[in-house]
């Protein structure tokens, strides 16, 4: 006797399929699904992701190349951008707004025995030549101590020795005084107190080098072209530096 298919068994037959439909997400859904996901891959990476890499978290036979192109139209007017960068893509600051996310914070360098040293025989005699400054040390000067103190717009050059080479000055600037609450370089501390502290050569003072007459300008003679650059740097041979 053939089975007989009642108005009832129809209905849950047509119920089930209808289910089985259901549960079966369409291109959409699927599209949709691999979009946020591809997405998700790339914000969470903390380094540029490449096709063959998405990829492996995608379904199979899944076109990563149109995903990672209308994930890009979409970003292309928002704040962060999708780029391709080192072989493979990643989100990146909007160009132009780029300069608005910039934070400057102050690094504190603590000044090295050299620098400091330095620095007071300079606010103490200056202006002062790189030679006297090794001189009253007694020992050499490296160039990294002069840039340190020059970048820090606490030295200034303030002309030419008349003396052979024609050496560079170097004295302090305002903002030293600025720097270290200072209202004339008179409020320095005292000579003696600078010694007890370390920081000055114990020893008898040293001479230095003072002609009568001024010293040079930095620039306004022909002369002066020959004469030593600002940023000499090195040591005299056999000298010691610090």
């Amino acid at each position: 006797m053939p089975d007989t298919i009642t108005p009832d068994s129809r209905v849950a037959i047509e119920m089930a399929e209808s289910e089985s439909r259901t549960m079966e997400p369409s291109f959409e859904d699927r599209h949709a699904l691999n979009l946020r996901l591809v997405e998700a891959l790339l914000f969470a990476s903390a380094s540029p992701l490449d096709i063959a890499a998405l990829a492996e978290r995608l379904p199979p036979d899944t076109d990563v190349e149109p995903l990672l192109a209308e994930l890009a139209e979409h970003y292309a007017g928002r704040g962060v951008h999708l780029v391709k960068v080192a072989g493979g893509y990643g989100f990146r600051t909007a160009p132009d707004l780029a300069q608005k996310l910039k934070i400057e914070q102050p690094v504190n360098r603590k000044l090295s025995r050299a620098a400091t040293e330095t620095l007071a025989i300079i606010a103490y005699h200056q202006p002062v030549t790189r030679a006297e400054i090794e001189q009253i040390r007694g020992v050499g000067l490296s160039k990294g101590t002069l840039d340190f103190l020059f970048e820090q717009n606490w030295i200034q050059p303030m002309g030419r020795r008349r003396a052979p080479g024609k050496p560079v000055t170097w004295g302090t600037t305002p903002f030293f005084l600025e720097h270290f609450g200072l209202a004339a370089l008179e409020d320095l501390p005292g000579h003696e107190e600078l010694k007890a502290a370390g920081l000055l050569d114990t020893r008898a003072d040293v001479s230095i080098y003072r002609p009568d007459e001024p010293d040079l300008p930095l620039e306004g003679s022909d002369e002066e072209e020959a004469a030593e650059p600002l940023d000499a740097g090195g040591s005299p041979e056999g000298k010691a530096v610090d």
